[in-house]
């Protein structure tokens, strides 16, 4: 078993019903629903084919899974992310998973953005530890920022946060 800094897949399957099982470098098993996502975003609907979806290969070395004949590739780091919310023990958990590949912000960008430690955040963003109530709140808090709400802001301006660009 590797160790895996970044997400790295060795092996993945298309399974029926729009569903990958993966298999990451570090001997890690997922399973991901991509129904809703091919069904949302437009990019995706060539895979609404059965045919199409159950070609999904692994490709650069295993950094992504990719279908040939409709030319779309999937990074490892988002599917990830996805099949880890997706499996998540409770909802903090999914909160949390679901809020850092949503803004696809650096560990030190997330850390300041929720006022942790880049460590806390690299401990709950693999998953294997529960994320607390009071953190999955801060993410929620910060969408509510995100989105100009001024009900959690104050005006002194102490909490500026910065997006993804």
């Amino acid at each position: 078993m590797l160790p895996m800094k970044r997400p790295r897949l060795s092996v993945v399957q298309a399974l029926p019903a729009y569903h990958l099982a993966l298999t990451f470098i570090d001997g890690q098993q997922l399973m991901l629903d991509l129904s809703s996502d091919l069904h949302t975003f437009p990019g995706l609907q060539p895979l609404l084919a059965l045919e199409v979806f159950s070609t999904a290969m692994l490709a650069d070395d295993g950094w992504c899974v990719e279908w040939l004949e409709p030319d779309i590739q999937i990074g490892a780091d988002t599917l990830y992310l996805d099949a880890l919310a997706q499996n998540a023990a409770d909802d903090n958990t999914r909160i949390f998973i679901s809020w850092r590949a949503r803004t696809g912000l650096s560990l030190n960008q997330a850390a300041e953005a929720l006022g942790v430690s880049a460590r806390s955040i690299s401990r709950y963003s693999n998953g294997r530890e529960a994320v607390p109530r009071a953190l999955a709140l801060a993410c929620l808090g910060w969408d509510s920022l995100q989105r100009g709400s001024t009900l959690a802001a104050e005006k002194s301006g102490r909490y500026i946060v910065n997006g993804k660009p």
